[in-house]
């Protein structure tokens, strides 16, 4: 367990996850139409040890296809790499998370924490945080499946909502999916119905670290700034945290958090530094998509979040969501960031 010093005396400790040691216990969540490979590139030159593709349907992971081609294309550089599954079928989940581990993934992640509406009428993600007899088959067959080449990980929200039997439904999940042999667990302090709003309860987060012990638990929620990150370390116990939407738009943050952690200031992004940053995204998009008009749509999504960190946020952000072609970026480029 992390000490309860102060942020700036910590320095990075390996996250281990069964027998794979990560390098820092801050690394880049899976993110749903963000973390694809552009996007993990990017996180890995900022400093990013470890990172999770977005989540996936395991029909889409078994069903014949370019769409199954991409989802299962891992190259060398992409290392360590989470694959995030989420489903509702014991057996097609276990035949997907063997088909992710064929591929080349280092780490199968169970996704029993997604909030969103359509994933939970369709009995999946944070559904099955009511379902704990079948929540638990699921983490046993895809345990099964992997047969220990690969760890196996979860990702859970704390339960479906405040009353105490979806809080005993957590625990109970939580409890038997350690059993059942996966190697770390990742806990988003919010409920299901809170979806994302409200806040990440910190204090559930220490509660679960403490009632798992030695095992690894990682936090998640409201983590936008690298103090953020080295707050929720001191205050919760967790032994590594996933990064979110604070890491969207923002891949410095990684380079913060090791600053913090070598008792230095966290340095703010120059103008420089996020040209080219959103440069290097789209040369990895352009690299990976299936025509350019793709990759400029993907990686605009990304600019838009990047607005955020401009001096001017509102017209470096309306400038992005306009821009369609190469000449629209680069014309954003040489009006927002002629410093650069």
């Amino acid at each position: 367990m992390h000490s309860v010093s102060s942020p700036d005396s910590r320095s990075p400790e390996t996250l281990c996850i069964g027998p794979l040691g990560i390098a820092k216990p801050w690394v880049q969540a899976a993110l749903s139409g963000y973390s694809d490979l552009a996007m993990r590139r990017v996180a890995r030159a900022h400093g990013a040890a470890y990172a999770l593709n977005e989540v996936v349907i395991d029909e889409k992971v078994l069903q014949r296809g370019k769409g199954r081609q991409r989802i299962l294309f891992v190259p060398d550089d992409d290392h360590p790499v989470g694959g995030q599954l989420m489903g509702s079928t014991p057996e097609r989940f276990a035949q997907a998370a063997n088909d992710l581990v064929e591929a080349g993934y280092d780490v199968v992640d169970i996704n029993f924490g997604c909030p969103v509406g359509k994933v939970l009428g369709r009995c999946r993600g944070g559904y099955l945080l009511g379902q704990p007899a079948l929540a638990i088959d699921i983490v046993l067959r895809v345990v099964e499946a992997v047969r220990g080449r690969v760890p196996v990980t979860l990702k859970m929200r704390r339960g479906l909502s405040e009353d105490p039997q979806s809080e005993g439904a957590f625990f109970e999940i939580l409890d038997g999916a350690f059993d059942a042999g996966i190697s770390a667990v990742t806990v988003h302090g919010r409920t299901v119905d809170q979806k994302y709003e409200g806040l990440s309860s910190r204090g559930f987060l220490k509660r679960v670290k403490t009632h798992a012990g030695s095992r690894t638990v990682l936090g998640s929620g409201d983590l936008f700034s690298a103090e953020d990150v080295h707050s929720m370390l001191r205050d919760t116990g967790v032994d590594g945290v996933t990064i979110a939407r604070g890491a969207i738009g923002n891949p410095f943050i990684f380079e913060q958090c090791d600053r913090i952690a070598s008792g230095l200031r966290p340095v703010a992004p120059t103008l420089a530094m996020q040209a080219r940053a959103i440069s290097r995204h789209l040369e990895e998009a352009l690299r990976i998509a299936r025509d350019e008009a793709s990759a400029l749509g993907k990686t605009r999504r990304h600019a838009i979040q990047y607005a955020r960190l401009h001096p001017e946020p509102i017209r470096c952000r309306d400038a992005w969501v306009m821009a369609r072609s190469r000449q629209d970026f680069e014309r954003v480029f040489g009006e927002l960031y002629s410093d650069a």
